[in-house]
């Protein structure tokens, strides 16, 4: 995977798995030889983590609870389910121990437009509104949250990639 590869993860360093769901991807990381720990705000998620063994704890990821203790934080299609960027940057900023580095990946400014824009029209065709759950960043924002605390950017794209759900998602 891209974003694993643009982790250029070593053997031996400690990571935090942001966001980790089942584990899957954790589990990959353990096996390059890594110390992870995931974590995920779904207890059923971290269910599913612990099961092969993996060290899994339940957490919002906007209310990280650790001190410079990782080399690195990884998060791979989660950061956009995290409403409040600026506590999930100071998290990340603080779990960091000093030198430590971000490799994140998360759906985009206008990834799920036709889903987004189809929900929206049938709520309100029923008199219903809805928040969104979801936070799609622009690059140029999700850069200056990121500068502002500190983080030196060494790469940030929006690569286009529309979400398709199969059939149709009128009805």
């Amino acid at each position: 995977m891209p974003v694993v590869d643009l982790l250029s993860s070593q053997r031996g360093e400690s990571m935090l798995d942001l966001g980790c769901g089942d584990g899957a991807l954790t589990a990959k990381l353990v096996e390059l030889g890594c110390n992870v720990v995931g974590v995920d705000s779904s207890s059923e998620m971290i269910a599913a983590a612990k099961s092969p063994g993996l060290n899994a704890r339940v957490m919002d990821g906007q209310a990280l609870r650790f001190t410079h203790e990782f080399d690195a934080v990884f998060s791979n299609a989660a950061l956009h389910w995290m409403k409040n960027p600026e506590c999930v940057i100071a998290g990340v900023w603080r779990a960091l121990k000093s030198g430590g580095r971000f490799v994140g990946e998360s759906g985009g400014c206008g990834n799920v437009a036709s889903i987004v824009t189809a929900l929206e029209s049938a709520l309100s065709s029923r008199g219903k509104m809805v928040a969104s759950p979801w936070f799609f960043a622009h690059p140029e924002e999700y850069k200056r949250l990121l500068e502002a605390s500190g983080f030196e950017i060494k790469t940030l794209a929006l690569i286009p990639r529309p979400t398709l759900l199969p059939g149709n998602v009128s009805g």
